[in-house]
């Protein structure tokens, strides 16, 4: 065993000294409630930068067609979307004077810069070149190699064409820059994927737990920004919960809930 294995302990393997010094409230005092604020979000750049790591692992296990794995790392991405969605109660603890006592220090900065969070979205599937056009470039570059590569999607296509369900051609060989559009075919194939594939249906399945999951998260957040600072623009220029409001119920595996009705 050399030097630095034996010193190896549970403060320096998770760097926690560095890891305490990087909350630094900016407001007098400092205001009680900022290191909650920077702590939430800190946090929830962790779980971004975790769900990047799954969603491209489970990419090539769906494009394998690896079932058994796919299920599991699909399973931990939904429960990650549900400490997402649970944060936000502790964040709803702050009470909109608490916030406004520090949010001027914000000044430009806002959660919607976040280039992980944009990272995620492109993975799903989301193709506006707008979503990046205010990052900084090395962000931009980071967020639009996604949008040139396979989404979740795709990878969940060529998974069921594995499968042996005769996806068209076409669409496998699809433009991935371009976004995806639900499909009347791809909905008949899913239909009988369900209806006779059982261990497949499994995999749409969990892939729906995600998708509501996201919209819940989405609704939670709307809710509250709404409840901290009702109808105010947002820091960094954004409008704010309005413009929250306009990514409500909008699923991101539109087909697999076009066939609802079917099954």
């Amino acid at each position: 065993m050399n030097s630095h294995e034996s010193a190896l302990n549970y403060s320096s393997y998770l760097a926690i000294d560095e890891l305490l010094q990087l909350q630094r409230p900016l407001s007098d005092g400092p205001e009680h409630d900022e290191l909650l604020f920077i702590v939430i979000h800190q946090t929830y750049e962790l779980w971004f930068k975790q769900l990047i790591h799954e969603m491209k692992q489970v990419q090539g296990s769906l494009e394998r067609g690896d079932t058994f794995y796919s299920l599991a790392i699909l399973g931990r991405i939904r429960t990650i979307i549900k400490i997402c969605v649970a944060q936000i109660d502790i964040l709803e603890t702050m009470t909109p004077l608490q916030f406004n006592a520090f949010r001027s220090r914000l000044s430009s900065a806002s959660g919607f810069q976040s280039a992980q969070f944009r990272e995620v979205e492109a993975i799903l599937g989301r193709r506006d070149k707008r979503m990046s056009s205010h990052l900084v470039p090395k962000d931009q570059e980071r967020v639009n190699a996604h949008t040139v590569s396979n989404s979740l999607w795709d990878s969940v296509l060529h998974y069921i064409a594995k499968r042996g369900l005769s996806v068209p051609t076409s669409i496998l060989n699809r433009n991935v820059s371009e976004a995806y559009e639900a499909n009347i075919e791809i909905q008949d194939l899913l239909v009988t994927l369900h209806k006779n594939d059982a261990e497949a249906a499994l995999i749409c399945e969990r892939l729906v737990d995600i998708d509501e999951g996201l919209q819940e998260w989405r609704y939670r957040h709307v809710k509250m920004v709404e409840r901290t600072i009702g109808h105010k623009a947002g820091t960094g220029g954004s409008t704010g919960a309005d413009y929250l409001a306009s990514t409500l119920f909008k699923p991101v595996f539109p087909d697999l809930w076009e066939i609802r009705d079917r099954l």
